[in-house]
């Protein structure tokens, strides 16, 4: 008998050695490279105050800065176009493929920011090439999201999908913080004179550097089990945009509704609240970047536990309780911004966590609304439709109205987007636990 139950004990730790050791592999693999895209990405709306000037001269900075954040919006409307086709790729050729096709995207463009002429050496094109890098980065981060959620979900157990989905936002604020650290440090050591001369190119050079080597761990990982067996059972099929609207039509109208608050949260308090604390509140860069750095650093970390609370007591209560809090509390607490460290910390960790109940279950729900054969496609469609739309916007859209004193109109524009996805959660059924389809 004692035999039989060593035997027992070393047959259960062989099995279960090996599933957490996958697990920690899967959850890697599929964040890893989310991570370096991210920091690629975000780094342009960090440095923008720096290189504005270099590409669009003759006018005065705050003109500057509009022209950059109007070629980072349009590098936004390039996601849905990534979120389509790269989602379409995933759906028709595997999630891996799809992984290490957008990396290589956003390797190639963010090492070409890093080297790109200025105006006063090649003229018109150094905008015009500058909004090509743009263009292939906006193609790029479109199909990341819906490739990497499709791929990190569809690997998780169902009882552990919103601890495994949560590390989908988890990689993409690690490579925020990166951004936000990289900014606060070299705004610390390095004068105003060289980061506007030469330093800004060196976030992107980095950012090239660091998508090459997720290139190098996402092809080496194994496609998920979804997706193998259909594709074993003969099941692909190439489906349209316009299939999938039709089809899952309710599925992509949840989708849409609940991702209009999330585009502002993400996008204001992530990428812009730097800039915007430094042209409206007064605060030096090293303050508003080291306010970032330490707000983004808890958003990461509580992402995790948020997604292991949906798991036990549900994606809803999370959803409702985010949605409440931006109608509610959003304007009284960004009203409060001034020059002050401990203000500016204040005001990023309360967009940061609440945003944490939603970012930590958005993979799950979305994947729990879509079937395998069009996961991919409905998913990175959809979301990116919508962010484009109006996370794309968000920068361009504060600093102009902040420029004329008007940003009041800006935070009743996002309480209109709060209510649109408050009550698309109050109608959004509990998906917890429930297979994939």
């Amino acid at each position: 008998m004692e035999i039989q139950t060593s035997q027992v004990q070393d047959l259960a730790q062989a099995h279960h050695a090996p599933a957490r050791s996958g697990a920690v592999r899967t959850i890697f693999a599929g964040s890893i490279g989310n991570t370096v895209e991210w920091f690629d990405w975000s780094i342009y709306t960090v440095f923008a105050i720096y290189f504005s000037k270099q590409f669009f001269p003759g006018e005065d900075s705050n003109a500057a800065l509009l022209s950059t954040f109007a070629v980072f919006a349009i590098g936004f409307f390039m996601r849905p176009l990534g979120g389509w086709l790269i989602g379409a790729f995933s759906d028709r050729y595997g999630r891996r493929s799809a992984l290490t096709l957008c990396i290589m995207m956003m390797a190639g463009s963010s090492f070409a920011i890093s080297i790109l002429p200025t105006y006063a050496q090649i003229g018109i094109w150094a905008p015009v090439l500058m909004t090509v890098a743009r263009m292939v980065q906006g193609l790029s981060v479109g199909g990341e999201y819906g490739a990497a959620t499709t791929y990190l979900t569809e690997s998780a157990p169902a009882a552990k999908r919103g601890f495994y989905g949560s590390f989908l936002f988890c990689s993409i604020a690690a490579g925020l913080l990166l951004a936000s650290g990289l900014a606060w440090v070299m705004t610390r050591f390095m004068t105003p004179e060289a980061l506007h001369d030469y330093g800004w190119r060196i976030p992107f050079f980095l950012g090239g550097c660091g998508s090459v080597f997720g290139f190098w761990i996402r092809h080496g990982v194994n496609e998920t089990q979804a997706f193998t067996k259909m594709k074993a059972a003969g099941e692909i099929r190439r489906r349209s945009l316009g299939w999938v609207w039709q089809h899952h039509r309710g599925a992509m109208l949840r989708l849409m509704g609940s991702t209009v608050l999330p585009a502002f949260s993400f996008y204001l308090f992530v990428s812009y609240m730097p800039v915007y604390a430094m042209r409206k509140g007064g605060a030096t860069p090293d303050v508003a970047f080291q306010a970032s750095t330490i707000s983004i650093a808890l958003f990461m970390l509580a992402l995790p536990l948020c997604g292991a609370l949906s798991d036990r007591f549900g994606r809803r209560p999370q959803l409702l309780v985010y949605a409440l809090l931006n109608l509610l509390f959003l304007y009284p607490v960004v009203s409060m911004l001034n020059a002050d460290f401990w203000t500016l910390l204040l005001i990023e960790c309360f967009g940061l966590m609440a945003f944490a109940l939603y970012a930590s279950i958005a993979p799950s729900i979305m994947a729990e609304w879509f079937d395998t054969q069009v996961r991919g496609v409905g998913i990175g469609a959809g979301y990116n439709l919508v962010v484009a739309l109006l996370g794309g916007t968000t920068p361009y859209l504060l600093t102009w109205l902040s420029s004329r004193g008007q940003e009041g109109w800006f935070f009743l524009y996002v309480g209109c987007g709060a209510f649109i996805t408050l009550l698309t959660f109050c109608k959004t059924p509990e998906t917890r636990g429930m297979p994939l389809r």
